[in-house]
């Protein structure tokens, strides 16, 4: 009997046209979900019966009770090769082999610089009003020459923010809480003198950290209070970075112009949340990553790693 697979979360429906799957036709039946199951026992009873899941990056949390839910489960694969809603250890106790994929750090810098462009001519706005029989131009758009850029983190992707706002002439500002002058200034960024210079200095505040304990809450009401009237915060990283409460005053209240946002606490965002109706804010479905190129990857690259798994010699593990 061919093991099962199920891959998560393909909302597209393009899993299998993103890759050959045919070297693994005779041996394993793969199925795609479409739908994000929020719900635990919806998606215990959709893939109780598989071998092998291919999850997106820290869309489905693994961990010890879901594992334990999933006893046929041998084979892990996530986009990435570093997914934090993963229980490794949990993983390594029950024998389950976790793998991941390449993923190119460029597509997600140029969607943050689609929501910063949008957001710097008022995009949104004045297509709806051409599309619409609207006024014809109604508002005047931030120039981005000669503004300060403000970058919070200076990793792969904060690297290539930096190059790309210095071809626009921006002046670039970066702080982490390890960043060196020396880091800054390889990558042409003026290292700020503390978190909070950072925010009160820059014109556009774009975020580009790992999440995790220490940075949880990183940007909270003090950083956006610090922040211009004019300025906006751009998030293609993680929701959990800023604190979600003070940046919906911060929008609603004019602390800041407004927020280009790719990321949320919650995805899908709920109906209901303002994030989606706020007029000041830019959002995208979480699209950092969604392009043909990476999807190449990341599903081309799980057929190789369940091949390497079925031939008793995994690639790219994880943990």
């Amino acid at each position: 009997m061919n093991m099962r697979c199920a891959v998560l979360d393909d909302h597209q429906g393009v899993a299998l046209a993103s890759a050959d799957w045919g070297p693994l036709a005779d041996r394993v039946d793969v199925r795609v979900l479409r739908e994000h199951l929020t719900d635990r026992d919806a998606l215990v009873a959709a893939v109780e019966d598989c071998e092998i899941l291919v999850v997106m990056r820290e869309r489905t949390p693994v961990d010890a009770e879901l594992l334990a839910r999933l006893p046929r489960l041998r084979l892990l694969i996530t986009s990435g090769m570093r997914n934090a809603s993963i229980d490794l250890a949990a993983c390594k106790e029950r024998g389950v082999t976790v793998c991941g994929t390449a993923s190119s750090s460029a597509p997600p810098t140029e969607l943050t610089w689609a929501l910063l462009l949008g957001l710097a001519r008022h995009v949104p706005a004045e297509a709806r009003a051409l599309r619409e029989g609207g006024p014809w131009q109604s508002t005047v758009g931030a120039d981005l020459a000669g503004r300060t850029l403000g970058l919070v983190g200076l990793g792969k992707i904060g690297a290539k923010m930096a190059r790309i706002g210095l071809a626009f002439g921006m002046e670039v500002t970066a702080w982490s809480p390890n960043l060196t002058e020396e880091r800054a200034a390889e990558h042409g960024a003026r290292l700020a003198k503390d978190k909070r210079d950072l925010f009160a200095t820059s014109d556009f505040v774009s975020l580009h950290l790992v999440l995790s304990e220490r940075t949880r809450g990183l940007v909270g009401e003090p950083e956006l209070r610090a922040m211009r009237p004019s300025a906006y915060l751009v998030n293609t990283s993680r929701a959990g970075l800023v604190d979600g409460g003070a940046l919906l005053r911060a929008l609603r209240e004019g602390w800041i112009a407004g927020a280009g946002l790719d990321v949320y606490e919650t995805e899908p965002l709920p109906a209901d949340d303002p994030l989606r109706t706020l007029p000041n804010v830019l959002a995208l479905p979480h699209l950092g990553y969604v392009t043909e190129g990476n999807y190449g990857r990341y599903f081309g690259e799980a057929v190789e790693d369940i091949e390497a798994f079925l031939a008793g010699a995994p690639v790219r593990e994880l943990g």
